[in-house]
């Protein structure tokens, strides 16, 4: 009987809260984080910056290449009249020039990428508070990105981003 009496009463716990949460409705946003990215302050020099630093670094590159080139091109022009020693110091030569360009390449992708996000975190973590307080001062159960294609429908969603650029006194 007691046992009963548990299930009956745990039962209509459960009912209860699945009748509670089934009154909630959950509210959907969307937001094209792209777009909001794009009109933030600060984006435009960030960018700036970031482009300065990729010519600097394919001006170096351009440089490295044009050493090896030069290089190969005395190799060239002399091998005739070398000793075999010379040729084989001159080859090991332009390997070592070669792999040091290669190396250079990969560091300097690398660090484009790290300088790039070092420039993007403070604007993304400033775009990202403003999505999240708007987002709990408009009482959204789920926002969604609609810039990276992650949303298939949305006719019952709100776009925040007006309220997002409000928010971060963007026009």
């Amino acid at each position: 009987m007691k046992n009963l009496l548990k299930c009956i009463i745990i039962i209509s716990l459960v009912a209860f809260s699945f009748s509670v949460n089934a009154q909630t409705k959950a509210k959907f946003g969307h937001i094209d984080s792209q777009a909001l990215l794009d009109a933030m302050p600060g984006k435009d020099t960030a960018q700036i910056i970031m482009e300065q630093y990729q010519k600097e670094l394919e001006s170096q590159l351009e440089a490295m290449q044009k050493e090896l080139e030069t290089k190969y091109n005395q190799y060239m022009a002399d091998q005739d009249n070398v000793t075999e020693l010379i040729k084989k110091t001159k080859v090991q030569e332009l390997q070592d020039l070669q792999a040091r360009i290669e190396q250079f390449q990969t560091d300097a992708q690398k660090q484009f990428k790290e300088k790039e996000a070092s420039l993007l975190k403070p604007i993304v973590d400033q775009a990202k508070a403003a999505i999240e307080k708007v987002a709990k001062d408009n009482k959204y159960t789920y926002v969604f990105d609609s810039g990276i294609g992650v949303l298939l429908y949305k006719e019952d969603a709100d776009d925040i981003l007006p309220l997002v650029k409000k928010e971060l006194g963007i026009e």
